[in-house]
């Protein structure tokens, strides 16, 4: 890839042709209203924000990205970088990750470049002390996660999988992936709850028995304080993007799942019904909140390519979903994935990256000098965003953050 013409290209619009080797920008970006890149222009100065570096073709494409086209634009020294590539975590103990979550919760506002959990093998052939556990999951507790946003991204005048926005939220706690888990033999197991409140009597949530001989047993939780939360954040961006919302479960089997469609509901009746009816975004849900069974989710992706919708889930189906969002909408890349969370005064952490991994097939190929093209949109809308939330964070009102000059440039 080839950078040299980015600093000259006259505005981002162009910058990104150069960058992406296709008319690329975006998001309804308007070229006109953007600052051209001119060494004669001063140097705008971005707001503080955490930018946490990653590994592979990733950081290779967004190291390119500061040097040759942002840097000779934007002054960034009010950026805290964390280095949280494998062999940093390794030789810190992982103290830069503590340190990049602290960093997170006194800025609010993050990009993160695509990280390297190590497998058994990479740990050998990277000589790390351990396989280090994926960030992500510290990261989301440290910050109060409360969803990820996962949206399609659009490019005016070109065409991909869905004509309008498609927006996901995705709980960002729970669920698989922190389950705890034993490979057992036959007998007998129980599930039991132990109050806090030690006066209360202990609860049994299961017992059965275990006939076969080799049994996985599973253990998890689905935390549900901030569904409210999730709620809000979700029928806002719905309403503000118009589209249709829909909760997605299985709770039709999945029973322990019906409490997330209850608060969601009470939160939409309460709060937005009037507003979505208004807007006549209800006309095909029967002027309600519509629930989908998570199957039925997973068809309905694939034929509603007019896009114009919003979906909310629990945080596996989230997961697979989006992948599915991702392909009918041609590329990962053209996805954006943003974890909300929630700091002590209320105010919002956001924390941005692109939705795909490391590309570790392209690194290998520039590794051994066969030429790559990636599309680095998704990375760039990432690094876009958190800028934009940091203006926002310092402002005194929307009105003052929609006037910053770093708003204007990267519009």
């Amino acid at each position: 890839m080839s950078f040299s013409a980015l600093t000259r290209s006259g505005s981002l619009f162009r910058a990104a042709q150069k960058l992406n080797g296709v008319s690329s920008v975006t998001y309804k970006r308007s070229a006109m209203n953007l600052r051209l890149f001119s060494s004669e222009n001063a140097k705008l100065v971005s707001p503080p924000i955490v930018y946490i570096k990653g590994e592979e073709m990733t950081r290779y494409c967004m190291d390119l990205i500061l040097k040759e086209w942002f840097e000779p634009n934007v002054d960034i020294s009010n950026w805290e970088f964390y280095d949280l590539s494998c062999k940093c975590r390794d030789d810190t103990e992982d103290q830069v990750l503590h340190d990049a979550i602290a960093a997170g919760k006194r800025l609010g506002s993050i990009f993160k470049e695509p990280t390297v959990t190590p497998t058994a093998e990479q740990k050998e052939k990277l000589g790390l002390k351990k396989a280090w556990g994926s960030p992500n999951g510290a990261m989301r507790r440290g910050w109060k996660g409360i969803t990820i946003s996962r949206d399609t991204i659009h490019i005016e005048g070109m065409d991909f999988g869905f004509k309008r926005p498609v927006l996901f939220e995705r709980h960002a706690v729970g669920g698989e992936y922190s389950a705890g888990y034993g490979m057992v033999g036959a007998g007998k197991i129980k599930t039991v709850f132990f109050p806090k409140d030690q006066t209360q009597q202990d609860i049994v949530i299961d017992q059965r028995v275990l006939e076969d001989e080799t049994n996985a047993v599973v253990t998890y939780h689905n935390p549900l304080d901030n569904v409210e939360d999730l709620a809000h954040h979700f029928f806002k961006r719905c309403l503000k993007a118009q589209v249709t919302p829909y909760v997605v479960t299985k709770k039709t089997v999945f029973k322990w799942q019906e409490e997330f469609w209850t608060k969601m509901l009470k939160v939409f009746d309460d709060h937005y019904k009037g507003d979505f009816q208004d807007a006549g975004l209800l006309h095909t849900t029967g002027g309600n909140l519509m629930h989908l069974i998570s199957d039925a989710a997973t068809m309905q992706i694939i034929r509603w390519t007019d896009g114009g919708f919003g979906m909310a889930a629990h945080n596996y189906d989230g997961d697979m979903l989006t992948d599915e969002i991702a392909q009918v909408h041609r590329s990962p890349g053209f996805i954006t994935s943003n974890l909300i969370g929630k700091n002590d005064d209320g105010s919002l952490i956001k924390e941005f990256e692109a939705s795909h991994g490391t590309v570790t097939d392209m690194w290998e190929d520039t590794q051994n000098g066969i030429e790559t093209s990636l599309n680095p949109l998704g990375l760039v809308e990432a690094l876009i965003g958190a800028i934009e939330h940091s203006v926002h964070l310092q402002a005194a009102s929307e009105e003052e953050g929609e006037s910053h000059e770093m708003i204007e440039f990267t519009r």
